[in-house]
């Protein structure tokens, strides 16, 4: 051990006993570890963001889990990649580290990554959630799932109320209805309004933008695709400068903290990565997963995602849909999921009502006549193409 690092774990134990002083707590500081191998810019710029972390930070403790290097930071010796994945998890099974912050991380299906990032719009925080891994293979249900673990690390974070959105994608509306669902049957969920005129929970870029909502609802690929927009969108893609990274895995019943970085993070988002680990194990993001999950089974939740998963009469387009005279339509319902749109038409044929389908600017709608429109909205909503009856609609 070098000298260097010797006075480095000196100044470590007197910080301890610091923290000890004024939480009452000893040996409760809180230690994360970091991988140094397997960025493109270097170990070098890694270790950069360590030392960084650790210049700004003095409640928790570095650990770095790598080749030797200069640097008064702890350093656990590995030879190659597949060591230092291997010496990590088991610091992190023996307690020895509170959280890690690493690349290339396999998670099992069930867990992802939850990311924050800052927004340009009003230099908000903005939680994604989700950014790598597979919450679930059905996608609506992966991005219910999502919803669930934004909830959770915003908690972790200390939000008591963590505001949600859900963008504006393949699956959204469904997404909407299902956690409407959950909040009417008993679980928290404290809905935002997207920044446009028209309101509503689904979410348009310009919510994105202005972090209209503290946690934002998507898809993993889009949320990754949206962390390397925020984190690099100054820096020409090649180097992520800004957020927090990619954030912890969370699942349900997974008991490890493990957030994740690009290959292509700077030193800026290596030090802010580790803060944000450290935030998730001090509020105990893990408990707080058990306790979010069992709140939400109490709700119904496995009911709710067995029902999205399951074969329904409204899995496919009908193979017939009854043939109506064709009539003006200037009535347009909206909120429907685009995956739903042509069996919706095809419900409402059924029914007798003639209807087409478009694109408005908020998303998919279905057009009817003015006289068909209020037994359309009730057909629609009673058949949970929608998940709310529109204010100009005296159903």
């Amino acid at each position: 051990m070098s000298e260097k690092q010797v006075k480095s774990m000196i100044g470590e134990v007197f910080n301890e006993i610091a923290d000890a002083i004024m939480t009452g707590e000893f040996g409760k500081r809180v230690k994360v570890g970091l991988t140094t191998l397997g960025s493109e810019h270097g170990t070098e710029e890694l270790v950069k963001g360590a030392e960084m972390a650790a210049n700004k930070y003095s409640d928790f403790e570095i650990v770095l889990i790598g080749p030797k290097v200069d640097t008064t930071l702890r350093i656990v010796e590995v030879n190659d990649e597949e060591e230092m994945y291997k010496k990590m998890d088991e610091l992190l099974e023996k307690g020895e580290l509170d959280a890690a912050v690493t690349m290339h991380y396999s998670f099992p299906i069930g867990v992802s990554t939850v990311g924050r990032v800052i927004t340009p719009g009003f230099g908000k925080e903005l939680i994604l959630a989700t950014t790598t891994g597979t919450s679930s293979t059905h996608r609506v249900e992966g991005m219910v799932k999502n919803a669930l673990y934004g909830i959770i690390t915003a908690k972790a974070l200390g939000m008591k109320k963590p505001t949600v959105g859900i963008l504006n994608v393949d699956g959204a509306r469904q997404v909407e209805r299902a956690l409407r669902e959950l909040k009417s049957n008993g679980y928290d969920i404290n809905f935002s309004e997207s920044v446009r005129a028209d309101g509503g929970v689904v979410m348009r870029g310009n919510d994105l933008l202005a972090a209209a909502s503290d946690i934002m609802v998507m898809d993993t690929l889009t949320g990754n695709i949206m962390m390397k927009m925020f984190s690099s969108f100054t820096t020409g893609g090649s180097y992520e400068s800004l957020g927090y990274g990619y954030g912890p895995g969370v699942g349900d019943n997974y008991g490890k903290i493990i957030c994740i970085l690009s290959r292509a993070s700077g030193a800026p988002v290596v030090c802010e990565a580790l803060r944000y680990a450290a935030s998730c194990a001090r509020g105990g993001l893990t408990k707080v997963a058990k306790e979010e999950f069992e709140k939400a089974r109490k709700a119904g939740l496995d009911t709710i995602l067995s029902a999205l998963t399951a074969e329904s009469k409204k899995a496919a387009p009908k193979a017939e849909v009854k043939q109506l005279d064709k009539k003006p339509v200037t009535k347009s319902a909206a909120g429907i999921d685009i995956l739903e749109l042509e069996n919706a038409v095809a419900s409402l044929a059924e029914e007798g009502i003639y209807s087409e389908s478009g694109m408005g600017c908020t998303g998919p709608i279905v057009l009817v006549a003015d006289e068909d429109y209020v037994k359309a909205i009730d057909i629609l909503f009673a058949k949970k193409y929608i998940s709310e009856r529109p204010l100009d609609c005296n159903c």
